[in-house]
């Protein structure tokens, strides 16, 4: 709600562009379509789905001079960022060096050095450590052998990753010594995530429940967005293991408590572990620190801090940095946003956030992605998907697109993470219902999904 000053220029209607393709970038478009200030909206690449909501332009996220020429001929008066890739690799940089900020062209995101919170887990441990934000013990190596004589002498459970960009699956609990080689050797001798396993990051294994706060910031005043927990395995339970396997799910994976992880298989809001007790030691010992000492290092972060978090006895600690909306926890906590979202993104980089403060819907939201068989592995595209027409328009649940694709007329799957069915109600539990109760009207070959998203809000 906003409270004094109107951002210049706010009541014009502008044009805006959202960089990006999966179910997060579909999130952003439907919440941004809403906004009395956006008068077109565009998405590049966009998906299957981002074109209910905005026109798709055929620019990759990677295409900086193509989204650059786009957003000068077409007067592009905002540039939102979905993916980490473009932010770590100084999209927002070559907007303000080049002058377009300057003519008008804004951006939301962090500049590169702010991005490093995620682009290297290694520099966002050692700036915790040195800033005494509370996260687990961990050591960092860049040498194979090292790192094995490391593991040799430690304790398990722990958690090897790599330090790079590994589109969320790069972290793996290791139980025992040899789940803990195994890990070495895909990511450092096998280079299964590439570039991003030059470095490891070994850490102890913390226990608790996790959960995911996602922050707005102008770089000084900090807005929460509601609480939510997304699920990384790719299954949970025996029957979601079973389920897995016979979609072509590696059979290599059988004996996994939890199986692989993933960029996220469902995610709900708000996440009861997050008490009000809670969210004010985040805000406390970990976001306005972070902000802080970031602006302090000359890395000044603007834009979205997503801190990933492990609770116990209710003392949060850091599990993972990311710099941008988390997907699929955008999915549910923008269906919960009562705010603009374009004027609380154009007040971060305007720096006048102190301006607002976050509204959001009463009840619960709660969004289960439905996947192609054998992700995060190998897995098939071009299944067509049945059902979603019967679902257009009904009330308390919105199907935002990932990995998907029009070809004649027909929405084809197009990626691992295919859909993310999302639906709201007065209680998780109510959400849960809605959500399910879609996610069985739709289909396509081999399709897996977890059955237990948001199982563990209704224990508390």
């Amino acid at each position: 709600m906003e409270k004094k000053n109107i951002t210049k220029n706010l009541k014009i209607k502008n044009k805006v562009l959202v960089v990006g393709s999966g179910g997060r970038e579909h999130a952003l478009s439907w919440k941004l379509r809403q906004s009395e200030h956006v008068k077109e909206l565009y998405c590049a690449p966009g998906n299957g789905g981002t074109c209910i909501d905005a026109k798709n332009v055929a620019i990759e996220v990677d295409d900086f001079e193509g989204i650059k020429d786009f957003v000068i001929k077409n007067k592009i008066k905002l540039t939102v960022v979905g993916p980490e890739v473009p932010l770590v690799n100084g999209i927002v940089d070559s907007f303000y060096d080049e002058g377009l900020v300057k003519k008008g062209h804004l951006i939301f995101g962090p500049i590169r050095k702010a991005a490093k919170l995620e682009g290297s887990k290694a520099f966002a441990k050692l700036f915790m450590k040195k800033y005494g934000i509370p996260t687990a013990d961990f050591e960092i190596f860049d040498n194979f052998d090292d790192a094995n004589k490391y593991i040799k002498k430690k304790e398990f459970p722990l958690v090897v990753k790599a330090s790079g960009l590994a589109a969320g699956k790069g972290s793996i609990v290791c139980k025992t010594l040899e789940q803990a080689v195994n890990a070495l050797d895909r990511i450092m001798i096998k280079k299964e995530f590439k570039d991003s396993g030059k470095e490891v990051v070994i850490e102890e294994f913390m226990e608790g429940e996790e959960a995911s706060i996602l922050a707005l910031t102008d770089g000084k005043i900090i807005l929460p967005l509601v609480s939510s927990q997304d699920h990384k395995p790719i299954f949970e339970t025996q029957k979601d293991r079973e389920r897995w396997l016979k979609t072509g799910g590696d059979n290599k994976y059988k004996n996994y408590e939890i199986g692989p992880n993933t960029g996220g298989m469902g995610a709900y809001a708000p996440a009861p572990i997050v008490t009000d007790k809670v969210m004010k030691k985040v805000c406390k010992k970990i976001l306005e620190p972070t902000i802080t000492h970031m602006a302090e290092e000359g890395n000044k972060f603007v834009g979205c801090l997503y801190a990933g978090l492990m609770i116990k006895d209710n003392e949060p600690r850091v599990l993972e940095f990311n710099v941008r909306f988390g997907d699929p926890e955008a999915q549910p906590v923008l269906s919960l946003l009562k705010n603009d979202l374009y004027e609380l993104l154009m007040a971060c980089i305007k720096g006048n956030l102190n301006d607002y403060e976050i509204k959001n819907k009463k009840g619960a939201a709660c969004c289960v992605v439905m996947a192609s068989g054998g992700y995060p592995g190998e897995y098939e595209k071009g299944k067509e998907i049945s059902g979603l027409d019967a679902i257009k328009n009904m009330p308390n649940v919105y199907v935002f697109h990932a990995g998907t694709k029009i070809e004649n007329g027909k929405t084809l799957t197009n990626g691992g993470r295919v859909l993310g069915v999302t639906g709201t109600g007065n209680s998780i539990k109510e959400a849960r219902k809605t959500t399910y109760s879609i996610v069985d009207k739709i289909s396509f070959g081999n399709e897996h999904h977890r059955t237990d998203i948001g199982a563990k809000a209704l224990k508390r």
